[in-house]
């Protein structure tokens, strides 16, 4: 079940977002040294909390037995624009569509806040993923070489 996430939750949707991120981060050969701004090294309570309390993003969590399995969250940008960050299931529970629910979850909370297009970013090499939101209406719409990243950004979009 997909339930909007309380404070008190967030040390646990920290826990489930890094361990997440870092099966990424191990088969891409991201580590804390060449990347200490990926996810997996870089979210922590404090950082949650600030983009709850602070930016007031919307934050998802797919709950199987009173325990959270999968996150993500919206950032607003204005003009109808959000930003789609952290989509992340526990590998334990892969492959039994957690994602998906919750980016379809994403999709309709964003409607009801008014937007219009909903942006994220991918490890672009990482050609699973980005077929996987391609499957799901997304359009790849460029990268970008950050120095403080071993990969490339990926952009993509999708409008309502």
């Amino acid at each position: 079940m997909i339930k909007q996430i309380t404070k008190e939750n967030i040390p646990e949707c920290v826990k489930v977002i890094r361990e997440s991120f870092l099966t990424v981060a191990e088969e891409f050969g991201i580590t804390p040294e060449n990347a200490p701004r990926f996810t997996a090294f870089a979210v922590t309570e404090d950082r949650l909390y600030w983009q709850f309390d602070s930016e007031h993003r919307p934050m998802f969590a797919y709950f199987k037995d009173d325990k959270i399995v999968g996150y993500c969250s919206l950032f607003l940008m204005g003009d109808g624009v959000c930003e789609f960050n952290n989509l992340c299931t526990l590998p334990a529970y892969r492959h039994n569509k957690i994602g998906e629910k919750l980016l379809l979850n994403a999709f309709e909370q964003a409607k009801k806040l008014g937007c219009s297009k909903m942006t994220l970013s991918i490890i672009e090499e990482n050609k699973r993923m980005r077929r996987w939101y391609e499957n799901h209406g997304f359009i790849h719409t460029g990268t970008e070489k950050l120095d403080f990243f071993p990969f490339t950004c990926g952009y993509m979009e999708i409008e309502f």
